[in-house]
């Protein structure tokens, strides 16, 4: 049986081991992994988009894990099957991930009605892995209809997250800062709902964060997201909640909250805007991320890297020259072999690889070649 009919099959143990199989396909970075993961996503893409995708950030230790088990089991009790891809943050030193968020997630991860997939960053900035998007869309296919993506623990700029799915939740922590801190742009602005979670620690702070954080909200909508002023009921305003993951108080309030913001978006349309808006953007980003693949690999660049490498680190050749010249040699001179001459010649548009001709003979203002 192919990868894509056990995936569009039934569900249980067989299609649970297919999407397993096919996200590993698709973090793979051989070539010929990547030829088979593009087949797999062109078969199963008509059967993709009718799911809910959830993207849930906040600080290393607000209760991300915990919240989304909380979520997920309430949500299997009504009915819904749902897909979390736990991002965890990679080391820069070893470049290993834990992979814990699973284990914190003990009756979700064995529920038959959920699939949950630990991925690492592998370096990839903004909170989520390379291949997050491409998850997605196998999860959808087998039968999610409630997608969530957890973001490793973020700062104030990690806002990728935001750009794949429906809606963005941010969790935050009472006490979490002052009024200034949470007015400050980055994530804040982004977030379609706020959770201020472990309400249970210290119920006096988190009414105190509901109040800054609303109050923060407002300020934003009025100087960056006009559509966020509080000033027409057919659009979806960004809201703040208290809840506790721990005892489930608040997760019920949640979840109307995100129905909410789904119906309001199906029915102004901006939902189905949104998302062609994001497939536009994933496709720009796999381009860059091609052609950064396809530099390091082109054959003048490899010949010539080590050596401008070397006096860069030296310091005899400025870091935006070295990196110019090798832009130069992959832009000009396509297809040559490790070692030739002409890969390390001046790039000049208009001149054939290996012209000696330089910007000094050319007279000024005049046109190369």
């Amino acid at each position: 049986m192919k990868l894509s009919e056990a995936i569009l099959g039934p569900d249980g143990a067989a299609q649970r081991r297919a999407v397993a199989k096919a996200i590993t396909l698709l973090e793979s970075t051989r070539p010929d992994h990547r030829t088979r993961a593009d087949d797999l996503l062109t078969a199963l893409l008509p059967h993709t988009g009718n799911s809910f995708r959830l993207g849930i950030s906040g600080v290393p230790g607000v209760g991300k894990s915990t919240f989304i088990e909380a979520l997920g089991l309430k949500l299997i009790a009504q009915g819904h099957r749902v897909a979390v891809l736990a991002i965890d943050p990679s080391s820069s030193l070893s470049g290993g991930s834990i992979l814990g968020d699973k284990t914190r997630m003990e009756h979700l991860s064995v529920h038959p009605q959920a699939y949950i997939r630990p991925s690492p960053a592998s370096g990839t900035l903004g909170g989520v892995a390379a291949r997050t998007r491409e998850a997605m869309l196998v999860c959808e296919a087998a039968g999610y209809d409630i997608v969530i993506v957890e973001t490793v623990g973020v700062g104030q700029s990690e806002i990728a997250v935001a750009g794949m799915t429906d809606m963005f939740v941010l969790l935050q922590l009472p006490n979490a800062g002052d009024d200034l801190q949470a007015i400050k742009k980055g994530v804040m602005e982004l977030a379609d709902l706020v959770a201020i979670n472990k309400v249970d620690i210290d119920r006096d702070a988190a009414m105190r964060a509901e109040a800054q954080i609303t109050s923060a909200l407002r300020i934003l909508g009025q100087h960056g997201r006009p559509d966020h002023a509080h000033h027409d009921e057919s659009l979806w305003h960004p809201q703040v909640l208290a809840l506790s993951a721990l005892t489930g108080d608040g997760v019920a309030a949640f979840w109307q909250a995100v129905t909410r913001f789904r119906e309001l978006q199906q029915a102004s349309g901006r939902l189905a805007a949104r998302r062609r808006h994001q497939a536009l953007a994933w496709m720009w980003e796999r381009i860059e991320s091609g052609l950064r693949q396809a530099f390091r690999e082109h054959p003048g660049v490899r010949s010539l890297l080590p050596q401008l490498t070397r006096e860069v680190e030296q310091g005899r050749v400025a870091a935006s020259t070295a990196a110019r010249q090798l832009l130069s040699v992959s832009a000009c001179h396509p297809g040559l072999e490790p070692g030739s001459t002409a890969a390390s010649a001046p790039c000049h548009p208009g001149l054939e690889p290996g012209s000696t001709k330089t910007s000094e003979d050319m007279d000024p203002g005049s046109s190369p070649g």
